[in-house]
């Protein structure tokens, strides 16, 4: 496993509390889970997730992630209607592994409600949560 110093935490990116990412693009945000939740995983063998128009409040479990470790449950770090999904991961889990903010990620979300993006950790204050978990 990684130190936490060699964790790949993008500072355009915020992060929630259960390891989840969101990226603004345009007026949607994309995401999926952090390299910090991929690496303690392990190899990704499996992701289910959401149809496009399914919705989510913020905190709903929104996906699934089975690991050659365990499975895990996955928390829309925002809330709203789901307007894509990335199907390669249904031939290509292992793109969670291996690009975790780039083609790993997992849905793309038109927003409810823009403040919770910002009620979301930045990397500074997400690196320090990890760092005070360990």
């Amino acid at each position: 496993m990684k130190k936490i110093s060699e964790l790949d935490l993008p500072d355009d990116i915020r992060y929630a509390e259960d390891h989840e990412w969101a990226r603004l693009e345009g007026d949607k945000i994309r995401t999926g889970i952090d390299d910090y939740a991929q690496d303690q995983l392990g190899d990704i063998v499996f992701v289910e997730l959401p149809q496009v128009g399914d919705t989510f409040k913020k905190g709903e479990e929104f996906a699934t992630v089975e690991s050659v470790k365990a499975v895990s449950e996955c928390y829309l770090p925002v809330g709203g209607e789901i307007t894509a999904v990335n199907t390669a991961l249904e031939e290509s889990p292992e793109l969670v592994n291996k690009s975790p903010y780039g083609d790993g990620w997992f849905v793309e979300v038109k927003l409810n409600d823009p403040s919770e993006l910002d009620a979301l950790m930045t990397n500074k204050d997400y690196l320090e949560k990890l760092k005070g978990a360990e």
